[in-house]
């Protein structure tokens, strides 16, 4: 049996505490149902024998006190809401029994922005993690040693596990469900939860909007002119002259600042206006290719895809408000 400890930090979300403790528990009564023993021994763990969520809208009282477990194989780290600052700060006493059971074998599983905990012990550096696409920025800023996929669902680091934003939590519980217990045991949770369980990226959900927050003017410059643009034809050697920098100078800054290459900057603002073209309008797919544009079709899908997940096609029959169109 293994031992799951669900943390529960000052200032954590409650859905993502109750969610895990939801299906692994199911977990148990569909094996004990079938005659077999209990998979998991799950425990609501903290500094605290009760703490304050939400915004202290609700109490959570913990089954041990951290100090009282000495031996762990899951530590699950949920999402957590307000000043990342301040939730770091109130919880620091947890990052170093993390790693303390880390060291003895224990796995770590963050869900969406409880990166940013799982982050602050150190054991994500040089290694990949997800999070909330709207947290990216703020992440990287604060840990730019983590290397940060900002599309991906699930990271899965040799027993240090992250998630994607808000419930995709879901799916990795599941894929610790399929790794400790199988795969006709996930299946079962996915469809009792109704959780869609073969999803891998975050990239159709994600809204690009920049990043300005930086303190180089001409890059600031060269970003609102792209997004003022976009329905040109821009090039770097464009607006490497336009602001008076060599191609090389701006890339590096470019990319410095905004965490995208010139290209990809473009191509996101680009793939953005036509993201809601398609939610918006009954315009066929190369009316919008054109608008926003793009003159080659396969160019265009090819990026579309890259960005979203989906194709153009995919993406507007999913997110449009009126019925699907024909292309």
């Amino acid at each position: 049996m293994k031992h799951v400890s669900i943390l529960v930090p000052q200032q954590a979300i409650l859905g993502s505490v109750e969610g895990p403790r939801q299906i692994l528990t199911e977990v148990n009564k569909l094996l004990t149902g079938a005659g077999s023993p209990a998979p998991f021994r799950v425990q609501l763990v903290g500094a605290l024998e009760a703490i304050p969520v939400c915004g202290g809208r609700y109490t959570v009282y913990t089954d041990a006190r951290i100090d009282k477990v000495q031996k762990t194989d899951l530590i699950i780290v949920p999402a957590v809401d307000g000043d990342m600052m301040n939730i770091l700060n109130v919880n620091r006493d947890l990052l170093p029994w993390i790693v303390s059971q880390h060291e003895r074998g224990a796995e770590v599983a963050s869900l969406c922005v409880g990166a940013f905990l799982l982050a602050s012990t150190g054991l994500l550096r040089g290694r990949q993690c997800a999070t909330h696409w709207m947290a990216a920025h703020d992440f990287r800023r604060m840990f730019p040693d983590v290397n940060l996929v900002e599309d991906k669902i699930i990271t899965d680091e040799q027993g240090l596990y992250t998630s994607g934003g808000a419930f995709s939590y879901l799916n990795l519980i599941l894929y610790l469900v399929e790794k400790h217990v199988g795969r006709d045991v996930a299946v079962f949770c996915a469809k009792a939860f109704q959780i869609d369980y073969q999803r891998t990226s975050q990239s159709p959900f994600m809204i690009f909007q920049g990043q300005k927050d930086h303190e180089d003017e001409p890059i600031r410059q060269a970003q609102s002119f792209i997004e003022e643009n976009f329905q040109e034809r821009i090039s770097v050697d464009q607006l490497a002259t336009m602001f008076a920098l060599s191609r090389r100078n701006l890339e590096r800054r470019f990319k410095k600042a905004t965490a995208n290459t010139v290209v990809e900057y473009i191509q996101r603002v680009k793939i953005e206006a036509a993201k809601k073209d398609f939610e918006t309008s009954r315009k066929n797919i190369n009316e919008v290719m054109y608008d926003v544009g793009y003159s080659d079709a396969k160019a265009f899908r090819e990026v579309f895809r890259k960005v979203t997940g989906l194709s153009p096609i995919e993406y507007r029959n999913k997110y449009n408000r009126d019925l699907p169109l024909a292309a």
